[in-house]
Formats: structure tokens, sequence, C-alpha cells
């Protein structure tokens, strides 16, 4: 991965000097904060399943307005639990290659893609899934960023809060231009490879996908639709299988 994995467990991310460990102990003690305004919303919602249910006339008014309570509470509930899983991958709980994984494998296999994990080119660059099917080749590297870190473009360059993106756009473009090289040469096939970045955690634009640099950011859920969507290529089963086994053999294993 360019500029080093974030998935190498450095101690600072797990001790009291890092945001993450911040983060996580100020999510701890807001939990009474979250239960009393939780509360506070379920017996509004109560107040309101109550009215409704005596404006139109409903029999066990009391039934009607403990459901809706319960909905709110439910709701707010799951609402805070996603945006905490949300950065799961930036603490260092999960692992963003392996839900990557998953879900190109779930939504790419049966349409003729092949995916290969962690591979490099030894002695230089690495990249977390090589994806290769009938409408091209893709790398995609993931990443994780704070959660209050916008990820934008501004005049076609490509920003990480108010740090300039080019030095990460331009390690995984060449790294893509260089296992690109390596199949067309080993193969004969012409490829042209499409980098992406699996953004697991960070402020994304709406909708989720951002391209700037060459370089196409997006959450891991949408990669299987981008790629499903691409016609840049055209190549058939032979060629994939090809390029599969080549990539196999000649990429080594991270």
């Amino acid at each position: 991965m360019p500029g080093g994995s974030i998935y190498v467990q450095q101690d600072p991310k797990f001790t009291g000097s890092s945001p993450q460990w911040y983060y996580e102990k100020f999510w701890r003690e807001d939990t009474k904060n979250r239960r009393r305004n939780r509360a506070i919303k379920a017996a509004v919602g109560f107040a309101a399943g109550l009215a409704l249910a005596i404006r139109f006339d409903l029999p066990f008014p009391a039934l009607y307005a403990l459901g809706l309570a319960g909905i709110v509470a439910g709701a707010d509930w799951y609402w805070y639990w996603a945006q905490f899983r949300a950065t799961a991958v930036w603490r260092g709980r999960r692992r963003g290659e392996a839900i990557t994984g998953k879900t190109l494998r779930r939504a790419l296999t049966k349409q003729g893609y092949r995916v290969l994990d962690g591979r490099a080119i030894r002695g230089q660059a690495s990249i977390d899934h090589l994806v290769i099917g009938p409408g091209g080749v893709w790398i995609i590297d993931n990443e994780s960023w704070s959660p209050d870190t916008e990820i934008a473009s501004y005049g076609g360059r490509l920003f990480f809060g108010e740090k300039f993106g080019t030095k990460v756009a331009n390690g995984l473009v060449e790294t893509g231009n260089a296992f690109a090289e390596l199949l067309t040469k080993e193969t004969g096939i012409p490829v042209t490879i499409t980098p992406m970045i699996a953004v697991h955690c960070g402020m994304m634009p709406r909708g989720g996908l951002l391209t700037a640099e060459g370089l196409t950011l997006l959450k891991p859920h949408l990669a299987p639709r981008m790629i499903r969507a691409s016609s840049s290529a055209a190549l058939s089963t032979t060629q994939v299988e090809l390029l599969a086994r080549i990539a196999a053999r000649e990429l080594h294993r991270m």
C-alpha cells in the first residue's frame, strides 16, 4: 500500500496518546447522555403515539403509544451504533481488506470476475485487491481516516482535510501502471488498470464517491457496482482466466 499499511498495529494507536483511544474513551463517557436523550425521545414518541391513537379513536391507545416509543428508541440506538461501527476500521477493531474482499467476491464472482487479495510486485508496490473480469482490471486499496476528515476535490486536486492527496493518488496510480505493465508483458494482452481506494472512515461527498487525480475513492459497498458498470475493456473468458493465472503466478502474495 502506498505510504504504508493502516493495518500495521503501531503501539501509539492503542495507547492514551492516540486519537482512536480518545474517541473510544469519549464514546464510553457519553453513554449516560445518550441513554438520557434516548429516554426523552422515547417519551415524546409515547406522547405522540397516545395522541394519535386518541385522535383516530384506536383501541388500546397505550399499546400504540408504547409501540411508537419503542420504535423511536430503537431507531435512536441504531443510529448511534451505526456511527460508532463506521469507525471500526479506523480504530483498528476490524480489517478493511477483509470487509472489501468479502464484498467483492459476493457481488462479482458469479459475474465472471476474479478477485486476488494481497498482491505485490516483488520488492516494489503492493495492493489489497486485484480484480480481473469482463469489464477490465482494477486494483483496490483500503484506507481509513478519522471521522472528521473531509475527503474532497477542489480544482481537480484531491484533499484529505487540509492536506493534499496527490502523494496518495500518484502512489496508487503508479502501482496500477506497474501491475498493468507486468501483466501486459507476460500475457500479450494490452492491460489498463483502474485504481480505487475503498474508504472505510472519513467524510465522503454525498453519494460516497469521488474521482480526482486519476484515482477513484468510494465506500466499499459501491466498488462492485462501479466495476460492473465499467465498459473500458472487453475481455473474453479466456483472457480473464489467463490474466488471473499469470497474476497469481507472477505477483507475490503478501
